[in-house]
């Protein structure tokens, strides 16, 4: 009996609803080794990675503890406090005179707010599909600029710091009056002031109840320093910050210059 080919013809009619199957994902074992479910398999191994790290972390901070500077010290009127590198930018922005002064809210907030609300909104902003840099100009060229401008002012930041706070060092030690020419004497804790030195509430304001310093130095030995003559000027006119006029009576700026002298 031969054999006929046959063909077959396939005829859509609109007034039969098509058979929705639901969309079901295979199963994993269909693709062994090539997939598995987020939880808990996935996820456990993040966590695993996530502890390892973790544990390095907490292991290198133990055995290798910060680089801390010095103590802050209140005598040190030549240390200038830095933010952390992450902020040294916005820090340097604010030396600008278009950020700074009238314009502190336009450096504070407004081009902050601006440049990370930006950030934040690029995905609605810039819908392109393209992933090319050169096929997306603009958020190119705005993350180009904003890259290229925080780290100019982080640098800038960091070298103008270096360079004045060098030359600080250096006229101090060449001038002899620097604050950083020498390290403050410490205070003695068994030190106990006179009754004379703590009648004088605002000079304890600045050199502590015991002379010890604070704002200002320590006086427990400025007799080796000064004498009685030299020590009432001080008082009189003022030194440096020192404001002058803070005790009014003669008598009493002999008697404490005096008392002030005797401490060697």
């Amino acid at each position: 009996m031969a054999k006929l080919d046959k063909d077959a013809t396939f005829v859509g009619d609109s007034r039969v609803s098509a058979k929705r199957i639901p969309n079901i994902s295979p199963s994993y074992s269909d693709f062994p080794g090539k997939n598995e479910p987020f939880w808990p398999n996935f996820l456990l191994k993040e966590w695993m990675v996530a502890a390892v790290c973790l544990v390095g972390f907490l292991i290198l901070t133990v055995s290798h503890p910060s680089p801390l500077t010095d103590k802050a010290n209140p005598n040190d009127t030549s240390f200038v406090p830095l933010p952390d590198w992450y902020f040294l930018f916005l820090y340097q922005m604010l030396k600008y005179p278009w950020a700074a002064g009238d314009w502190v809210v336009l450096g504070t907030i407004i081009i902050p707010g601006i440049a990370f609300g930006g950030l934040m909104l690029a995905p609605w902003l810039d819908t392109s599909k393209d992933r090319r840099p050169s096929k997306r100009p603009v958020a190119t060229g705005l993350m180009l600029t904003a890259l290229v401008g925080v780290f100019y002012l982080t640098w800038a930041a960091d070298h103008e710091h270096s360079a004045n706070h060098s030359a600080n060092k250096g006229g101090g030690a060449a001038g002899g009056g620097g604050s950083s020419a020498a390290a403050p004497a410490p205070a003695d804790t068994s030190f106990t002031a006179d009754a004379l030195w703590k009648a004088q509430t605002s000079c304890m304001g600045c050199h502590g109840k015991n002379m010890e310093g604070g704002m200002g130095p320590n006086l427990q030995k400025i007799g080796a320093q000064l004498d009685a003559t030299q020590i009432a000027d001080v008082i009189k006119n003022g030194k440096g910050a020192m404001p002058a006029g803070m005790i009014k009576d003669d008598a009493e700026i002999a008697k404490l210059a005096e008392y002030m002298a005797s401490l060697k």
